[in-house]
């Protein structure tokens, strides 16, 4: 599963040919959550420092991950997505 960003320990992933709804996975220490691209419904548990954290890129790079997900459908390879600072 490709790795397009990290950031304050946090990896996200999207993965090739993943079933709808459009969506990215985030990894923090043994948590891991999905976020919905459209939405930004979460499912799975994080650490709350750490869900916003992930709440804040997401809404900043909303159309960069709606980009990555039509590239992931075609199997090509993904944009990496600046992180947070």
């Amino acid at each position: 599963m490709p790795e397009i960003s990290r950031f304050l320990g946090i990896v996200i992933r999207m993965y090739y040919r993943d079933h709808a709804p459009p969506h990215f996975h985030a990894e923090y220490g043994d948590h891991e959550i999905t976020v919905e691209i459209e939405s930004g419904v979460v499912a799975g548990k994080f650490p709350r420092r750490a869900l916003t954290a992930v709440l804040e890129w997401y809404t900043l790079h909303q159309e960069e991950l709606a980009t990555n997900w039509d590239l992931a459908r075609q199997e090509t390879p993904l944009l990496n997505i600046e992180p947070l600072e």
